[in-house]
């Protein structure tokens, strides 16, 4: 193994990233900007093939809406690597040694192990999908979708799979997205979900309306069902998924259950954990009780700014911004992020999904009392063409009426409206203080009331009657 002295050549400072996705080739870039290699020496660790791509996009690859890979890729490692940026793919780092300011890391292909010192260190380790120790999960034909190596080794999958018939396991968003991705392929697809409908992040309620339109899809969705084993055939390959009452055949299986904070090397070194597994930072992204390290992206956790817990949200805006934020910090300027209210949205077809800040449980279990309404209305005035139907549920706290949540279902129009809500969140605003948002309309865009004051005007009745 080799050791080098405690800065890089020429007495320059290093920054050294683990994590070459988009929070830590973002920090790297934007300190980059900040600072030329005369005085900072950049060094990134990436144990994939690819920086910074999209996670998100690989369901529409996947499905084909996005015709090839390199579509996802914002920065190629020849892009970063000609700002400055000694970018080391297929190298991962095993240890940090915190004392000692410096990186065990690990070529992938030759297992050569060295150590890199750091004057600066960036984790940006992201996420691990959540892959179940259940019997068969490590067949062939089962898949996790996380990094655009699972997604292409999915899409070798479909090409030379004969049979039709596909089982995704869990519906979040990754489950939901997949099952749409599938039936793009032409596959016969069926959901096995534990909880009561899909779509978790939205009370149930709401998620029905999703359960309705994926059956309208041609998806079989089966609730409450814990995948209790994966059933294999006499070559090895996954057959079936069994739960504790039936079994689904199965030509191809897609976990699509969620990921957890990839902070193993972190919890070795002796960094901050909360509750949900990610590294504890401050405003600045710097890892708490440790000056010259940061960490962002769906390795750390988040405040959120409605409930004033703190919540583990892994998402690509998130990690983006994050960067930004380490890499003007690490490179000697100023920045905080303050953190978030839970945005999200997605889509099963033509049908959007979108929601913001707290559920009816997230509420309950801070302690708030608050009030729900739902109301029905439409993307664009009820006379114009193309007026398609939305269901806008608002959550509003007791007695104040501060706004606490929103989620709307619908169809094309539906999913953005709900950054209104976010940015009512963010700015703490009640809900008879929404009623007066200068919002604009023509028939065209919305209703006359747009469809999330309705809910406002709605929801000010209800609380001042609490």
């Amino acid at each position: 193994m080799s050791m080098s002295g405690g800065r890089g050549s020429g007495g320059r400072e290093r920054l050294v990233v683990i994590g070459g996705d988009a929070a830590g080739m973002s920090a790297a870039s934007q300190a980059r900007r900040l600072r030329g290699p005369e005085e900072l020496e950049i060094v990134a660790f990436e144990r994939g093939h690819s920086t910074s791509f999209s996670a998100c996009g690989i369901p529409y690859w996947v499905g084909g809406e996005v015709p090839e890979r390199d579509r996802l890729i914002a920065r190629t490692p020849e892009e970063h690597r000609a700002r400055g940026i000694d970018l080391r793919l297929r190298t991962e780092v095993t240890e940090i040694d915190v004392p000692g300011q410096r990186v065990r890391a690990r070529d992938v292909d030759s297992g050569a192990e060295s150590w890199t010192p750091y004057d600066r260190l960036v984790i940006a380790t992201g996420a691990r999908p959540v892959r179940p120790d259940l019997p068969g999960v490590d067949a062939p034909g089962v898949h996790g979708v996380q990094t655009l190596d699972d997604g292409q080794a999915l899409l070798d999958t479909l090409a030379r799979t004969r049979g039709r018939r596909a089982v995704v396991v869990g519906a979040g968003y990754i489950g939901v997205e997949m099952a749409e991705a599938l039936i793009n392929r032409g596959f016969e697809v069926t959901v096995v979900n534990r909880g009561k409908e899909p779509m978790s992040t939205l009370d149930p309620d709401m998620g029905r309306m999703v359960h309705r339109a994926m059956q309208g899809l041609g998806i079989t969705m089966v609730n409450n069902a814990e995948v209790t084993k994966l059933l294999t055939g006499e070559d090895g390959r996954v057959r079936a998924v069994a739960t504790e009452h039936a079994e689904y055949p199965a030509d191809l299986v897609v976990l699509g259950i969620g990921v957890r904070p990839e902070t193993a090397l972190a919890r070795a070194a002796g960094l901050p954990l909360g509750a949900h597994g990610g590294l504890l930072t401050d405003l600045a992204m710097r890892v708490r009780g440790h000056e010259n390290i940061w960490a962002g992206g769906d390795c750390v956790e988040v405040l959120n700014l409605v409930s004033g817990q703190e919540q583990y949200v892994p998402l690509g805006t998130h990690a983006n911004k994050h960067g930004q934020v380490i890499g003007t910090n690490a490179g000697g300027g100023y920045a905080t992020f303050p953190g978030v209210v839970g945005t999200a949205v997605s889509k099963v077809c033509d049908l959007e999904i979108a929601r913001t800040g707290l559920r009816e449980k997230d509420a309950r279990r801070v302690g708030l009392r608050f009030e729900t309404v739902t109301i029905e209305s439409t993307s664009r005035a009820g006379y114009y063409p193309g007026a398609a139907p939305m269901t806008v549920k608002m959550l509003a706290e007791l007695r104040t009426g501060r706004l606490l949540g929103v989620q709307i279902v619908g169809r094309e129009g539906a999913a953005k409206r709900v950054d209104i809500a976010a940015v009512a969140l963010t700015a703490q605003m009640t809900v008879e203080q929404m009623t007066a948002l200068d919002l604009g309309y023509a028939p065209p865009f919305s209703p006359v009331w747009d469809p999330i004051l309705v809910a406002a005007r709605k929801a000010v009745s209800k609380v001042r009657a609490g």
